[in-house]
């Protein structure tokens, strides 16, 4: 049986969505500090990790850097409250697959986690997409293996920061607004969020492009969005 994890404090709320989750045929883990969620998250094969925001001894976007640091794909929902605006987009940031706000209902929360694992599902089935190699000057892209090189040395990238890179390296001349990029490597679309993929872009240029200022892969069309350039 697959497994999921909880990180989460309210005990109440753990259990109750523990309940839900064991409907979907999950054997569920719990945990009730960052630090702890942490460890288990590291130390185990899990289908999906429900986090909240806020926890003791660690909150939950560092839960999620840390993950990500540590090359751990796994999707991740967070909880939130709905007057934590930037830490939903910092939550996003960090690489987060989606959030849902408290107060929630079951079926909103079921129906969030499944659209997060078909995403997932099918990034992971699409064989075709991984035996893709892209190649552009000095800049090199292996699609499954999820490497990024440049000029022969390896950049390391976030799951984010990769997905939007292939995804504009795939489609070379096109331009795509940020709503649109949102919804393509995101895949869901949230209006006022569109400053993710700001910043997301401007992270992928520190660390493929010698001037960030004239960029030579990844370029803006100004007052569209971005594309990436044409071999």
């Amino acid at each position: 049986m697959e497994r999921a994890l909880i990180i989460e404090d309210d005990k109440d709320i753990s259990e109750l969505i523990s309940i839900h989750l064991s409907d979907m045929d999950l054997e569920v883990d719990k945990s009730y500090d960052g630090q702890d969620g942490l460890m288990k998250a590291l130390n185990n094969n899990y289908r999906f990790i429900l986090l909240d925001l806020r926890l003791p001894k660690m909150d939950g976007i560092e839960v999620c850097r840390k993950l990500r640091i540590e090359k751990n794909n796994t999707p991740i929902l967070m909880l939130t409250s709905k007057s934590e605006e930037i830490d939903k987009v910092l939550g996003l940031e960090m690489g987060a697959d989606d959030y849902i706000s408290k107060p929630f209902g079951i079926r909103e929360l079921i129906a969030r986690i499944k659209a997060v694992l078909r995403r997932y599902d099918l990034s992971k089935s699409n064989g075709e997409e991984n035996e893709k190699e892209l190649r552009c000057e000095k800049l090199y892209i292996n699609v499954g293996m999820r490497i990024v090189e440049l000029d022969g040395n390896r950049i390391e990238l976030s799951p984010k920061e990769f997905d939007l890179l292939v995804h504009l390296a795939s489609n070379p001349g096109k331009t795509y607004s940020r709503m649109q990029l949102l919804n393509k490597v995101w895949g869901y679309e949230f209006e006022g969020f569109e400053h993710t993929v700001n910043s997301h872009i401007n992270r992928l240029r520190s660390k493929i492009e010698k001037n960030m200022s004239q960029p030579e892969y990844i370029l803006t069309t100004w007052g569209v969005g971005y594309k990436f350039r044409e071999n």
